[in-house]
């Protein structure tokens, strides 16, 4: 993996799967919750599972499903009590606080875009510390528009007033990543492996990103 760092100003990175490892959300939505639902409505695991995952279905790709305080009030659950409960499986994917620092090192403007709820990224935030390395932090929450919408781009360009050729983005989600493309930024990478507790994925319709590493050895970089 190599990119010209002379033609990047601004670096816009996703959060979960990307700089913080995917598998805290994988089994949050898959087992905790199930789990924890299950207990509070004498149901069986199995039961649970299909109801959940067909009610979020209804939502992918809107704000609500990345939204902490809509899941709560469909549930009748704390989404983020629960989430502290597993709070320990919150970590960083390989060398990315090293690729952080490695960027603000060289003057790069460091921006996290997430879809994640405000109330998750501060969670995240409390027990890695990643804000330390990061020049702004957006989340789509801030905007009522998640990252799939082209509004989001809209309104984050006028944010931070970022050069959309001259900008890297790094994200896990490919729906994310056509739309960003569709905005105009030039340089896009997936992430092969967000969930360090899954099989790597397919190969994408973006290049993709196996370490942080290799990026920190490219040209105008190392």
């Amino acid at each position: 993996m190599t990119l010209n760092w002379r033609d990047i100003d601004t670096v816009l990175l996703d959060m979960d799967g990307t700089l913080l490892d995917l598998h805290f959300d994988t089994f949050f939505w898959m087992q905790h919750l199930p789990k924890r639902y299950a207990e509070q409505h004498n149901m069986s695991l199995e039961q649970v599972a299909e109801k959940l995952a067909r009610r979020m279905s209804d939502f992918q790709g809107t704000l609500n499903w990345y939204c902490t305080d809509f899941w709560s009030a469909e549930f009748d659950l704390d989404i983020l009590a629960l989430k502290q409960e597993i709070d320990h499986l919150i970590g960083y994917r390989p060398h990315a606080r090293s690729f952080l620092e490695t960027l603000g090192t060289h003057n790069k403007q460091r921006v996290l875009v997430t879809n994640a709820h405000r109330d998750s990224v501060d969670l995240k935030f409390a027990l890695t510390g990643i804000d330390a390395h990061l020049d702004s932090v957006i989340s789509s929450h801030d905007y009522g528009q998640p990252k799939e919408d082209q509004r989001f781009w809209q309104q984050l360009q006028e944010n931070i007033n970022f050069d959309p050729k001259r900008t890297l983005f790094i994200d896990d989600s490919e729906p994310v990543l056509r739309s960003a493309e569709k905005f105009g930024i030039a340089h896009l990478l997936s992430i092969e492996e967000p969930d360090s507790q899954t099989a790597r994925r397919q190969p994408s319709s973006f290049p993709m990103l196996d370490s942080f590493a290799h990026l920190m050895t490219s040209d105008g970089l190392a």
